[in-house]
C-alpha cells in the first residue's frame, strides 16, 4: 500500500469523519480546513465537525431510516456516532447531543492521531495531490465552487435554513410545559409552548406578513422538502403549520387537561439544558422580525435569543450524473467527493458519505476495486441515490429513507411470503415491513463485512461479491469491527 498522504478538504462531519478512517488503517493524511482563517455564513466555531443547524441526528429508531443507518455506522466503527453517544442529551426518541462538547471532542480526537497532519488553509484551487477527498460540505466556498464547477460543467444549489436558540431561563415556565410527544422518552426532554385557536392564527397571519432576507435577483430559490422555511410553509395555507412543526398530537397541556390547538415545541441544546431551539422553526426571516414574531409565542415573550434563525445556500453536484459508485468524479482519477456535497442532507448521511469514500480510498490504495455495501442497507442505499439517482425527475439533496430501498416483494428471500408481481402475499403493517427491512439490512451489512475480512485475507472479487449479497447466519455476526 503507498504511503503517499491522502489529502481531505474539509473537516465537517464528512471529512473528519474520512480522515479518521483513513488514519485508523495506517493511512497518513493531511487534512486542510479553512477555519479558523475564514468562516462560511452559517459557521461560528473553529472546532471540526460542527453542528450548525440542529443539535439533533434524529430518531434512533430502527422503525426509521435514520435510526437504521446510525446503528450501521456504529457498526462501522464511526468516529461521529461513538462520540454521539458519549456527549448526548436527552431528546425522547431523538440522538441530540451537546453540539459543543460533541465537536470538542472530534477535534480533540483527529489532533492526538499521528497519521494526519492539519493545516489550517483557505482551499481557493484544487491542490493537484492525489488521492484527494472533497468533503467541504453545501456551503463550499466561492472560489472553490468556480473551479469545481470549471472541472464538471455543472454547479446545482438550493436554501437550507436554520433554527433559533433560546435562553432557557429567559422561557416563562408557568406558560411553557414539558412532556414529549405520546410519552416517549423523558418529560423533561422538551419545552412545550402551547397555542388557541386565536392565538396560532394571530401568529400565522403575523408571519405571513413579516419581512425576508430578499433572494439574490440572479438565483433562483429552491428549498429542501425536509427543511422549508417556516414562512414557506405558512404560505402554503394558513393551517399547515398545524399540521406540520406545530401540531399538537400527543401532547396534553396540564393547565387545561387538554391538547392545545397548536404548540411550539422547545429541545434542549446542550447537556446543562441552558438553552433550547425551535423545532422545526428554520427561516429567512430578518432577525427583528424574528424577534418580535417569535415573541408572540405563549412562553416566549420575554424570551433571549442565543442565535437567529438564517438562511444560507448549499452546493452539490449532480452525482448520478459525475460520480462513480466509488464516489470517484468521472474523468478525474484520485479525486472524490464525501458529505452534503454531493447531494445528500443531514448529519447522519454526511457521515456515512465520508466513511464509504474513506473505504473506497483505503482499497484502492490496497490494490483493491472497492465492494459497494449492497443496496439493502441504508448505507447502501445511499450510495445509490448519491450515484444513481432517482428513475426519474431531477436529482435532488435527499435524506435516507426507506422509499430509497429495494422492495422487500421483490428480494426472494421474503417474495413468497409477502407476495412477489401477480402474487397474493401477506399485507404487513408498516412496523412491521420496517422492522423486516432494518433485520435484512443488518444481515446484509455482516455480510459485507465479512467480504471485506477476505479482501484483506486475499479472497478474490467473484468470492467477495458472492457473499456480500447473501444474508450470513447468527454464528458469523459477531464480526462487527473493520480494523
Amino acid at each position: 500500500m503507498s504511503k503517499s498522504p491522502v489529502t481531505i478538504v474539509g473537516a465537517g462531519l464528512a471529512g473528519s469523519e474520512a480522515a479518521y478512517q483513513l488514519a485508523i488503517r495506517g493511512v497518513p493524511v493531511r487534512l486542510l480546513e479553512m477555519k479558523p482563517l475564514r468562516f462560511s455564513e452559517a459557521h461560528k466555531s473553529p472546532g471540526f465537525a460542527e453542528l450548525v443547524c440542529s443539535n439533533s441526528f434524529r430518531s434512533s429508531s430502527l422503525q426509521n431510516a435514520v435510526g437504521l443507518l446510525k446503528e450501521e455506522l456504529r457498526r462501522l466503527g464511526s468516529l461521529n456516532f461513538r462520540v454521539a453517544d458519549e456527549v448526548r442529551v436527552p431528546a425522547g426518541d431523538a440522538l441530540a447531543v451537546d453540539r459543543e462538547r460533541f465537536s470538542a471532542a472530534i477535534t480533540d480526537e483527529l489532533h492526538r492521531r499521528p497519521e494526519i497532519e492539519i493545516e489550517e488553509r483557505v482551499v481557493t484551487t484544487l491542490p493537484a495531490e492525489r488521492p484527494m477527498i472533497i468533503a467541504t460540505g453545501p456551503l463550499t466556498g466561492s472560489e472553490l465552487a468556480a473551479e469545481i464547477q470549471r472541472l464538471t460543467g455543472e454547479a446545482l444549489y438550493f436554501y437550507d435554513a436554520i433554527s433559533p436558540i433560546v435562553e432557557a431561563d429567559s422561557i416563562d415556565l408557568s406558560k411553557a410545559f414539558f412532556d414529549s410527544r405520546y410519552g416517549k422518552g423523558s418529560p423533561e426532554d422538551y419545552l412545550n409552548c402551547p397555542l388557541g385557536r386565536d392565538e396560532y392564527y394571530a401568529f400565522v397571519d403575523a408571519l405571513l406578513a413579516a419581512e425576508c432576507v430578499p433572494s439574490h435577483t440572479f438565483e433562483e430559490p429552491k428549498y429542501f422538502p425536509g427543511c422549508l422555511p417556516i414562512e414557506v410553509m405558512a404560505e402554503s395555507g394558513r393551517d399547515t403549520l398545524a399540521f406540520g412543526p406545530m401540531k399538537p398530537v400527543g401532547l396534553t397541556d396540564p393547565r387545561t387537561g387538554q391538547r392545545p390547538y397548536a404548540v411550539v415545541q422547545l429541545r434542549r441544546e446542550n447537556v446543562d439544558g441552558t438553552a433550547y431551539n425551535l423545532v422545526g422553526f428554520q427561516t429567512k426571516l430578518k432577525w427583528g422580525e424574528q424577534k418580535r414574531l417569535f415573541r408572540m409565542i405563549p412562553g416566549l415573550e420575554q424570551a433571549e435569543f442565543l442565535r437567529m434563525g438564517s438562511i444560507h445556500r448549499n452546493t452539490y453536484l449532480d452525482g448520478p450524473r459525475l460520480l462513480g459508485p466509488s464516489l470517484e468524479l468521472d474523468g478525474s482519477a484520485g479525486l472524490y467527493f464525501a458529505g452534503q456535497i454531493t447531494g445528500v442532507e443531514g448529519y447522519v448521511e454526511s457521515t456515512a458519505i465520508g466513511l464509504l469514500a474513506a473505504l473506497n480510498v483505503y482499497d484502492r490504495l490496497c490494490g483493491r476495486v472497492p465492494l459497494a455495501p449492497p443496496a439493502t442497507t441504508a448505507i447502501g442505499a445511499l450510495l445509490q441515490h448519491v450515484t444513481v439517482g432517482p428513475l426519474s425527475g431531477a436529482y435532488q439533496p435527499n435524506n435516507v429513507h426507506f422509499g430509497l430501498f429495494p422492495a422487500l416483494e421483490n428480494d426472494g428471500r421474503y417474495a413468497e411470503s409477502l407476495g412477489g408481481a401477480g402474487k397474493r402475499g401477506k399485507r404487513l403493517r408498516k412496523s412491521e415491513k420496517r422492522a423486516l427491512y432494518s433485520e435484512r439490512a443488518l444481515a446484509d451489512l455482516e455480510a459485507w463485512l465479512v467480504a471485506q475480512q477476505l479482501a484483506r485475507s486475499g479472497a478474490d472479487e467473484t468470492q467477495r461479491s458472492t457473499l456480500s449479497t447473501t444474508t450470513i447466519d447468527q454464528s458469523v455476526r459477531a464480526s462487527r469491527t473493520i480494523p
